[in-house]
């Protein structure tokens, strides 16, 4: 891999240059090659160097005679999108410092439904996080809630087409104004082993951990990892 990619060498250096660099699939997967195989492509299977190219973009071994992609176990495998498509979303996503929603998404790229805007920008932000990221620390504030459009029936906790999810940020030392690093996951419900298990995976022991009222969190915040500052009654 390459340690210190420099623009317009390794990957392009303006929209202008990605769309030259990119015309098409194929191009595109010219470059997912060179990534993923940076000293000549090998047939992950059995090893075999310098697979036959194929007329579709794959390649045929001529050891084991199975076909590769360079797509293969990648967040493109299987799409229906133009690489092209998934390209200069990546751009987009990579060159705003606020990022970009699917909505934007859809609207700048011609997309055909708001749900493939979404779906893309799904899996890049899956890949994108890091495993062994840092957990929060000092005084984090937690809670969650439900996400998801209006629909009729029950509301609050308990709404039917909704999804609940558990968030945690860092709060401003010295009883400052702003915000450090957040977290957020989707959680099956607002008990206190599923609060637990969402709090013991984002924030470092020792923390002190800032909730409301709710009645699960002084049960999935008692013992010694955590100080509790609940709501004062």
């Amino acid at each position: 891999m390459l340690d210190r990619p420099k623009a317009g060498v390794h990957y392009p250096g303006s929209l202008a240059d990605l769309r030259a660099w990119f015309p098409d699939d194929a191009a595109c997967l010219d470059y997912l090659a060179w990534l993923r195989w940076p000293d000549g492509v090998r047939c992950p299977h059995c090893g075999g160097a310098a697979p036959w190219p194929l007329k579709d973009g794959r390649y045929s071994c001529a050891v084991c005679r199975r076909r590769v992609s360079a797509t293969a176990g990648t967040i493109f495998a299987g799409t229906r999108t133009p690489l092209t498509v998934w390209f200069e979303a990546a751009w987009l996503m990579t060159t705003s410092k606020a990022g970009t929603s699917a909505l934007n998404l859809q609207r700048v790229l011609g997309l055909g439904s708001y749900q493939t805007a979404w779906a893309m920008l799904h899996r890049y932000r899956d890949v994108m996080v890091v495993p062994a990221r840092d957990k929060l620390s000092g005084d984090v504030e937690v809670d969650e809630t439900f996400i998801g459009g209006p629909k009729p029936g029950k509301r609050g906790r308990g709404a039917a087409g909704k999804v609940l999810v558990a968030g945690a940020i860092e709060l401003a030392p010295g009883g400052r104004l702003g915000f450090g690093r957040a977290r957020l996951a989707v959680i099956p419900n607002a008990k206190a082993e599923a609060l637990r298990t969402f709090v013991l995976a984002n924030v470092a022991p020792g923390s002190q951990v800032v909730s409301d009222a709710l009645a699960s969190y002084p049960v999935a915040l008692a013992g010694t990892e955590y100080e509790h500052n609940p709501p004062s009654t």
